[in-house]
C-alpha cells in the first residue's frame, strides 16, 4: 500500500506496514511481528477480515479480466502491495499477451518484490505515493511504459481507505482520471464502515494508528458520492462479493465495496 509521507520511508520492521498486514491476512510470509500483531488485532475485532481480503483478490481478478477482454493493454496499479499470484500482469496476459503493467507503491518491501518482476518484459515498478497523483503519473519510468493517449486501466484496489476525509478522496480520484484517455477504466475497492457503530469503527481505525498509513472507514454513501459523474459498469457500487459474482456475504457489519467505471 502507499504510505502517508510521500517518499519511501526507511525500513523499520517495528512499524506495521499496511502492505505487510494485508500480506499476512492473505496468508503470505513477507511480514514481521509488528505486522502480524496488527493483523491479529484487526481480525479479533472483525473475524471476517481474512474472508473479505480474499474476496477482494477475487474482485481484482474479475475486474482486470473484464478490462483486458475489453481491449485494455496498459495498466497502472497504484498501491499494488506485495505480489500475490495471480498478480495483475499474469491476469492481463491471459487476454493481452503484450500488455504493459506498472506497479506503484512506496513500501520498501513491496518495491523489492515488484522490482524483481521487471525481468518480465512490459512490467515496471515505480516508487510513488497514492496521495500524489501528478508525481505518480509523471514518473519517468511510468511515462516510458504508458501511452496516455491510449486507454489505461487504473487500479485503486484496497487503498482508498488509507486516504483521510480531509485529503478529499473524490478530488484525488479526479486528479488521476483527468489524465486518462477516453475509454480508460478505473477499478476500485475499499473497506467501508458499512453499518458498524461508531465505537467499532474507532476500534478498527485504532489498529492502524501507528502503521505506515492510517485507516479511515468511509461510509458507503461517501464512496458513492466520489463516483458521481462517472459511467458505472453494472452492477454499480456493490459489496466485493457481489461485483459480477454471487458469493455469500461475510458475517460482519463492516463491508468492502467495489466498482468499475469507464472514463468518457
Amino acid at each position: 500500500m502507499s504510505e502517508a509521507d510521500g517518499g519511501t520511508r526507511g525500513f523499520d520492521p517495528d512499524v506495521p506496514s499496511t502492505a505487510r498486514i494485508y500480506d499476512y491476512i492473505l496468508g503470505g510470509k513477507d511480514n514481521f511481528a509488528a505486522d502480524r500483531a496488527a493483523a491479529e488485532n484487526l481480525m479479533a475485532l472483525q473475524p471476517s477480515t481474512r474472508e473479505l481480503a480474499q474476496a477482494n483478490r477475487r474482485f481484482l481478478v474479475r475486474a482486470v479480466e473484464l478490462l483486458a477482454r475489453s481491449g485494455i493493454r496498459q495498466f497502472v496499479d497504484v498501491g499494488a502491495g506485495i505480489p500475490t499470484s495471480p498478480n495483475v500482469h499474469e491476469i492481463v496476459r491471459r487476454h493481452q499477451p503484450d500488455a504493459r503493467v506498472v506497479y506503484v507503491d512506496n513500501d520498501p518491501v513491496v518495491l523489492a518484490h515488484t522490482r524483481a518482476l521487471r525481468a518480465d518484459v512490459g512490467v515496471s515498478a515505480v516508487d510513488g505515493d497514492l496521495r500524489r497523483p501528478e508525481q505518480v503519473l509523471d514518473d519517468p519510468e511510468l511515462q516510458k511504459a504508458v501511452d496516455f493517449s491510449e486507454p489505461v486501466g487504473l487500479l485503486l484496489v484496497s487503498v482508498l481507505h488509507f486516504v483521510r476525509r480531509e485529503e478529499d478522496p473524490a478530488a484525488l480520484i479526479r486528479r488521476y482520471t483527468q489524465r486518462l484517455a477516453p475509454g480508460s477504466y478505473l477499478a476500485l475497492s475499499i473497506a467501508s464502515a458499512g453499518t458498524l457503530p461508531p465505537e467499532e469503527v474507532a476500534k478498527a481505525e485504532a489498529v492502524y494508528a501507528n502503521a505506515s498509513s492510517p485507516l479511515t472507514l468511509h461510509s458507503p454513501a461517501a464512496v458513492a458520492e466520489w463516483l458521481a459523474g462517472y459511467e458505472l459498469l453494472e452492477p454499480g457500487l456493490v459489496p466485493t462479493v457481489k461485483w459480477r459474482a454471487d458469493e455469500p456475504e461475510p458475517a460482519t457489519l463492516g463491508s468492502a465495496l467495489a466498482a468499475v467505471v469507464r472514463i468518457p
